[in-house]
């Protein structure tokens, strides 16, 4: 048997009869039995492998889910590793990326990385960037790795080149998002459908299992989505991508 951490955080038990289904889909054909162990940590889940095929479904789950690291040891300086946002700090962005052995470490991106890489270097505090750009508790994002300190057990890290193009693709786009966190995509899309939602959503990308962006058409504010939603998704939490807002910001 095989056991695995995916790098796929849960807020509440419920969520991991979703994790079986999704995985179950992914590995459909191959002759491999799937026990969800629960979670770990900060809610990261756990599952087991046996079978004919574990070896493969074990190789496909790293390939398309991903793994915690799960010790200090297994992380590399200067590799791009998939978090989630644990805390807004004054000076720093706290990101959980999945260490837990013997002991939580988070890593850490310091205000001077956000200002420079998402506010052109302004001295802009990290509770109004986290207002920007919808940083909230359980909002997933790619890091780079700057360094490590083995003595103190410290993770120094800035965004990843790809998360800040995908917020500089977003910004462009001159499209409000907003940031669902909490439900499936499954559930995120009968609601926009059962609502007619649809009229004001162009599309939704998945971010995670359980975290989404909602693509808002041109002239829909994403603020006013939320009683609309939350309506149908009441144990959901929220989070606004505003581009003309941030655009205003920069522009001065």
């Amino acid at each position: 048997m095989t056991t695995l951490t995916l790098l796929t955080k849960i807020s509440e038990n419920s969520q991991l009869n979703q994790v079986r289904k999704a995985v179950e889909t992914l590995l459909s054909g191959l002759e491999v039995e799937i026990k969800i162990l629960g979670s770990v940590a900060d809610g990261w889940v756990q599952i087991a492998f046996s079978g004919e095929d574990e070896g493969i479904a074990t190789n496909y789950v790293i390939q398309e889910v991903g793994l915690c690291p799960n010790s200090f040891e297994n992380v590399e300086e200067f590799s791009t590793i998939k978090g989630y946002i644990q805390k807004i700090g004054k000076n720093e962005l706290t990101v959980d990326v999945g260490i837990f052995q013997p002991e939580i470490v988070y890593a850490t991106v310091p205000l001077r990385h956000l200002q420079d890489e998402l506010v052109d270097g302004r001295k802009i505090a990290a509770s109004k960037i986290a207002e920007l750009f919808g940083f909230c508790e359980g909002v997933p994002v790619n890091v780079k790795v700057n360094g490590l300190k083995w003595n103190d057990r410290l993770i120094d890290v800035k965004l990843s080149s790809g998360q800040i193009m995908k917020y500089m693709v977003w910004r462009e786009s001159l499209l409000d998002r907003l940031i669902v966190l909490g439900p499936s995509l499954l559930e995120v899309e009968a609601t926009i459908e059962q609502g007619r939602i649809d009229r004001d959503v162009i599309n939704v990308e998945p971010l995670g299992l359980f975290e989404h962006s909602l693509t808002c058409k041109l002239g829909t504010d994403a603020a006013g989505l939320i009683p609309k939603i939350g309506r149908k998704l009441k144990n959901a939490r929220f989070a606004v991508f505003n581009p003309k807002t941030l655009r205003d910001l920069l522009s001065v």
